[in-house]
């Protein structure tokens, strides 16, 4: 069998689940890991090569669109049997199972809590886009002192833009559904401006109270934050709780320092709000596969939700597994996510999942944010809402007609 896996931060550990089930097993469980941010092209490429994937990733209903005939029904398999619920389930218009979410995440600004500290602020000082600000700007002030700044770097080359153009893209897109009393699904023809100004705010944070250099954002890469951040050379690092694995393993940070905040952008109310959760990781079992590689697709995923070796890996590197056997997570992360909910926050759930055509949609908003990183202005601000707004009608029309 072949997976294609989606996220490379996980690509290890894949490999060496893999090698487990095999050494176990005797069948061999191909995994080839697509680059940060190509997954869609990588897909669409192995799936025309005579080997294709016969496990792969579909991350919304968009992506159904595009592979629905490529992916089973799940509902009479083993796999499917072993969900804990439907809430990360993908269903086509009739309600068959085609895609199983196999990690319930949540993102936000991830917060090296020693750094603050010693930067002279608390954790309990940042309620909200304004205190947050005043922080950051403290910080980045007394960089030089300090030996390390507010924000890692916002970096817009292809490993690290989707930070921004989906999940950033997700706050004011959170709370247009929000007012408009949609959820996840609802795929709108077109979207509004209303809350981009407050985009702007939390952009114009993350491009200023920095040690990055603005105009050279464009080939700035997802890991060079990523060591900004694991390198305790800034307190603020926007990700998901996907990333405690590597920011405690790879970088040896202790789990006491660090915990996640609410990506704030100045919107009323954002006292109450908590992270931004959800999923794009679901698996999906490729229907024109071979009968025999079907049902060996359908036994190792089985295997990896269920047995000691899968259900520790997923622990190890995944947070919120939904489904019966997962361990308890010990994701700092994903634990301040509940923590949020049951103080009585509001969950900012994943409005991106809805983008129409959704490679294409972010490209034209990372061309658009980075002529206006290297140079502020209202002018290019405005090609950066041209790119939101008109750029996601245009998206729309194309892929529905």
């Amino acid at each position: 069998m072949y997976y294609l896996n989606f996220k490379p931060e996980a690509d290890q550990a894949w490999q060496d689940l893999a090698a487990k089930y095999t050494e176990e097993t005797g069948v061999e469980v191909k995994v080839v890991t697509a680059a940060s941010g190509t997954y869609s092209d990588t897909l669409t490429a192995e799936m025309a090569k005579s080997e294709a994937p016969t496990i792969f990733n579909l991350g919304n209903l968009s992506g159904l669109t595009d592979w629905g005939d490529y992916a089973l029904d799940l509902t009479d398999t083993s796999i499917y049997a072993e969900r804990a619920n439907d809430d990360y389930v993908i269903f086509d218009e009739v309600g068959a199972p085609k895609a199983l979410g196999y990690c319930y995440e949540s993102f936000g600004i991830i917060v090296n809590k020693a750094l603050l500290e010693q930067a002279g602020h608390s954790l309990d000082e940042i309620t909200d886009f304004a205190s947050l600000k005043a922080v950051a700007d403290d910080i980045h002030a007394n960089a030089e002192t300090l030996g390390f700044d507010a924000f890692s770097a916002p970096g817009l080359d292809g490993s690290s833009s989707w930070r921004f153009s989906g999940h950033l893209a997700n706050i004011p897109l959170y709370y247009q559904y929000k007012d408009a009393g949609m959820s996840v699904g609802s795929l709108p023809a077109e979207i509004t401006s209303d809350y981009l100004d407050n985009f702007r705010n939390i952009w114009d944070l993350y491009i200023t109270d920095t040690a990055a250099d603005p105009t050279s954002l464009s080939t700035s890469t997802g890991d060079e934050s990523e060591a900004q951040f694991g390198e305790g050379k800034a307190v603020f690092y926007q990700n998901g709780d996907w990333e405690f694995a590597n920011l405690t393993g790879n970088f040896g940070m202790n789990p006491d320092d660090l915990t996640m905040i609410p990506i704030y952008c100045g919107v009323d109310g954002e006292a109450d709000a908590g992270l931004c959760s959800g999923t794009e990781n679901c698996w999906a079992i490729n229907a024109k596969a071979s009968e025999e590689d079907i049902q060996a697709s359908i036994d190792f995923l089985t295997w990896v939700v269920t047995s000691e070796e899968g259900t520790t890996m997923l622990h190890d590197n995944f947070s919120g597994i939904p489904f019966k056997a997962a361990k308890e997570t010990s994701n700092v992360f994903a634990t301040a996510s509940k923590e949020y909910a049951e103080a009585g926050k509001y969950t900012m759930f994943w409005a991106f999942n809805d983008t129409p055509n959704v490679d294409s949609w972010r490209a034209t908003v990372v061309t658009a944010l980075t002529a206006y990183s290297a140079a502020p202005s209202d002018e290019l601000w405005e090609d950066v809402v041209s790119a939101f707004v008109d750029g996601w009608a245009i998206e729309y029309a194309a892929v529905n007609g």
